[in-house]
């Protein structure tokens, strides 16, 4: 399988002023290290944030970073990651199989080699790549410190699917019909599709970095999961 000559990283937010600086200026150090390493042979990147009706300065703090921001009315997680990668494989000029779909969330930063780790990936063949997470710390509570560390071992590759570390090749995005517009679990249900289908997943235990917060922008997810199931020993 040839490697992706365009890289488009996709990112959902709904009023994240506070942390949507933090989330595109990672992606930008990410760019950086993917043409340091890569020099002439590096894939074209853009970042497109999808502001999901925000009534705050989201949109204009993504800009000032350098993102491509679309402005929407309230349309949910699902609806805005589909318009997100809608934009991206309509300015990418090269071909849906050549395309690299690099989603992640407004309150979470990524690390300089999530897009290089990607490409190695998609280099080998793999049609999807399944990231991990780690909660910020300073946002739990001392018992859901100790709970997500009992239960995290580093460097096991868990294989769950997180929309802020998710990437796909457009060419399999379009073949499976792409995110639906629900509100929650539109990142599952993607990854879904592909595996049923026989398409290879790449799964990786490289964290990034996620909001612990526990007061959800949708009603369950992984704020309910710090905020109750941890705790629960789920």
């Amino acid at each position: 399988m040839s490697a992706p000559q365009h890289v488009a990283v996709i990112i959902p937010a709904r009023d994240e002023e506070e942390l949507i600086g933090r989330s595109v200026a990672s992606i930008a150090r990410a760019e950086r290290a993917t043409r340091r390493q890569l020099g002439k042979t590096a894939p074209t990147i853009s970042t497109i944030v999808v502001a999901d009706g925000c009534t705050d300065a989201t949109a204009a703090i993504a800009r000032r970073h350098g993102a491509i921001v679309i402005e929407t009315e309230p349309i949910g997680v699902g609806a805005a990651r589909a318009i997100g990668v809608a934009e991206a494989m309509a300015r990418s000029e090269v071909d849906p199989a050549l395309t690299w779909l690099a989603n992640t969330d407004a309150d979470s930063a990524v690390h300089s080699r999530w897009i290089l780790e990607q490409l190695d990936h998609a280099a080998s063949g793999a049609d999807v790549y399944l990231g991990d997470v780690r909660p910020d710390f300073a946002d739990l509570s001392p018992a859901q410190r100790e709970a997500w560390l009992a239960t995290h071992e580093p460097g096991i590759a868990r294989g769950h699917v997180h929309g802020a570390s998710l990437g796909i090749r457009g060419s399999a995005y379009l073949a499976i019909g792409g995110f639906g517009a629900i509100g929650l679990g539109e990142d599952v249900e993607l990854v879904a599709a592909p595996r049923a289908a026989g398409y290879t997943v790449a799964v990786s235990a490289t964290e990034i970095l996620t909001s612990g917060r526990q007061v959800a922008r949708a009603v369950g997810g992984y704020s309910r999961y710090l905020a109750v199931d941890l705790l629960e020993g789920r």
